[in-house]
């Protein structure tokens, strides 16, 4: 499997390179954001030596071919047309045709907006390992990333804490950590991916206790 996976990986970086170069980039879906996936992915392997690795490892690099920002109205589809690009691609390759289908779904099923269940253990796999980039101090640096790239601000002048205000992280991008993070470990499909989850959500959540405790809400007094 070793030599398999070996022959595989530069050309799955290619094709994953080629796509960010053809979408103009973004610093949150870059590649090195697909070697960390691939890490995390590597390290949940260890627990299911049966899983297919090669199946994981395209997985991995392809799930962000088609990648449209947060805010795009056929955002939910994008993971969609990603397997169908990617099996498009491995086709022309001579990847193994029987792993195609395994390839697909777990592309399909990674994206946290297309709601598609994780049936396969190898998708399973990659869903966490995705969502643990979500995570930790990567996971903080790309959640001010994309909320900069979509002019989000940085958190509620008055209330940043949302006590009087419901949560709203399409506008304060603090918000973010309580409407979505925190949840993640939750709904990790491995428990490997769940303890990994919990340890880098504590770093998200002090960070926020940290921010919120400088954030100054009135004026300082003359």
């Amino acid at each position: 499997m070793n030599s398999l996976l070996n022959s595989w990986h530069p050309r799955l970086v290619q094709l994953a390179n080629a796509a960010a170069a053809a979408s103009g980039g973004d610093g949150a879906h870059d590649s090195n954001h697909l070697h960390r996936v691939w890490r995390n992915a590597c390290q949940l392997l260890d627990d299911y030596p049966a899983a297919d690795a090669l199946v994981v490892m395209a997985a991995c690099y392809l799930h962000d071919l088609v990648n449209l920002p947060k805010n795009h109205p056929e955002r939910h589809l994008a993971s969609r047309q990603a397997a169908l690009l990617a099996c498009r691609q491995l086709a022309a390759l001579d990847f193994p045709s029987e792993r195609l289908t395994a390839v697909a779904h777990a592309i399909e099923s990674h994206s946290y907006s297309a709601a598609i269940p994780a049936e396969t253990i190898e998708a399973k796999i990659v869903q966490d390992a995705d969502r643990l980039d979500a995570l930790g101090a990567v996971g903080l640096a790309r959640l001010f990333y994309t909320a900069g790239r979509m002019g989000t601000g940085l958190a509620h002048a008055d209330d940043p804490m949302a006590l009087q205000r419901e949560l709203d992280e399409k506008a304060y991008a603090i918000d973010h950590i309580d409407t979505k993070l925190v949840t993640i470990p939750g709904k990790m499909q491995t428990p490997a991916g769940r303890q990994l989850a919990n340890a880098r959500l504590l770093a998200l959540t002090s960070f926020r206790d940290d921010f919120i405790a400088e954030w100054a809400s009135s004026p300082a007094t003359p």
